[in-house]
């Protein structure tokens, strides 16, 4: 915190890929936010259709019999967009509040089926989801669940390597899989330094919950709505989670709001029979009207402009560009996949001095865990902002480079 008021940067205005601080410095934004940015600033058709719901319903709550027609929308248009079997869907704040109710989810589905020893939740190395109570246990860097006098706020968690399939069988048997109840994965981890999944690594990984009877759920609060090329990163790479948990790109950052993408098993126990159980988890702005409408009028910017396309059509352009940036001498490696990338320094490399640099320069960039310099731009980015954010970091590289040498 002293560092950050001391070097404290406030955003004043914005306007497609570009920012612009308090004291007029312009910036183009990497980080589209903090991943969320996906059709760019300052867009005023979102405005408008924030303010039209506004003076019709700002909202109303989802609790009971009661609804409102933006959130039944939503989950309709939500539904022919997941890869998701007779998907339903629980409408929430933000991606934090939707990782809570898919493992709440998970863990009161096989309470509810009859098989009560399920209740570990798994979680890959180095995967990010939030910072809820489950988020925080089930972190899969080691520093954001630290401090709080156990290892893990709930107990019952486990992680799993990065991307290793056998051992991640071996530790499955290991706690047994009649003891576990999900696995929660970033298709692409994100936080964690922006890791694209092995080739056939998530067909792999979902073969190993089928065969052990265990909840597969995809966190795509990062890759959703477009960021891999595909509407969702599952699309990429051929899975069919139990559950979908996305946030971010649904609103583009306009209104907060998550969702979580439920398969037909896991609803039917809640929805079949005057008996059925009830799954209790409220949140007050769950399915909140204007930030609905909002993400309706985001899907179709999506849609009318083609962006999904358009990530696909850039991918190699940020390849190329950031993964010239392998040849830094502070640079380990380049990770990158559809519109993000990972800039991999060498762990003694002064990060902040590059990200300080870089916005000298006029790029924003910011720390991802590992070292590593986040790239994630809004989608309506040129070809030649890239170029130039490339060349940016490089010369940033370069300054810290011959100081460190001097």
């Amino acid at each position: 915190m002293p560092t950050t008021i001391k070097e404290r940067v406030v955003i004043a205005s914005a306007s497609g890929a570009w920012l612009t601080t308090e004291d007029g410095h312009r910036l183009l934004d990497l980080p589209a936010g903090l991943w969320y940015a996906n059709i760019g600033h300052g867009r005023e058709r979102i405005a408008q259709a924030a303010a039209k719901q506004m003076t019709t319903l700002e909202t109303y709550h989802l609790f009971g019999i009661h609804a409102n027609r933006p959130a039944i929308d939503l989950a309709e248009r939500l539904r022919g967009l997941v890869p998701v079997a007779d998907a339903s869907f629980i409408l929430t704040s933000g991606g934090s509040d939707s990782v809570e109710v898919a493992c709440k989810l998970a863990r009161r589905y096989w309470q509810q089926v009859g098989r009560t020893r399920k209740t570990v939740v798994l979680s890959r190395t180095g995967g990010y989801h939030g910072l809820h109570g489950f988020g925080t246990s089930i972190a899969g860097l080691d520093f954001n669940r630290a401090g709080y006098g156990t290892e893990s706020l709930i107990p019952e968690t486990a992680r799993i390597p990065l991307a290793d399939l056998a051992a991640t069988r071996t530790l499955i048997e290991r706690i047994g899989p009649g003891n576990v109840a999900a696995l929660v994965a970033e298709p692409v981890v994100g936080t964690g330094g922006v890791h694209p999944p092995p080739d056939g690594y998530l067909t792999g990984l979902q073969a190993l919950c089928q065969e052990f009877d265990i909840l597969l759920v995809a966190d795509e609060v990062i890759t959703g709505f477009g960021r891999t090329g595909e509407w969702f990163a599952s699309h990429r790479w051929g899975i069919e989670p139990d559950l979908i948990t996305m946030a971010k790109g649904i609103t583009s950052g306009y209104a907060p709001l998550g969702a979580v993408a439920v398969s037909g098993r896991v609803s039917e126990p809640f929805m079949s029979g005057d008996d059925a159980p009830i799954f209790r988890q409220g949140i007050t702005y769950s399915g909140h009207a204007t930030a609905c409408a909002v993400a309706m009028e985001n899907l179709d910017v999506l849609e009318e402009e083609d962006l999904v396309a358009r990530v696909r059509a850039l991918e190699p352009v940020l390849a190329t560009a950031f993964g010239s940036l392998a040849e830094s001498p502070l640079v380990h490696e380049v990770r990158a996949i559809g519109l993000m990338a990972g800039v991999q320094l060498l762990p003694d490399v002064p990060a902040d001095e590059v990200i300080r640099g870089c916005r000298e320069r006029g790029v924003l960039t910011r720390l991802l865990a590992g070292n590593a310099l986040h790239v994630c731009p809004p989608f309506v980015i040129t070809p030649d902002e890239i170029r130039f954010a490339a060349d940016v970091i490089a010369a940033a590289l370069d300054a810290v480079a011959e100081r460190t040498a001097a």
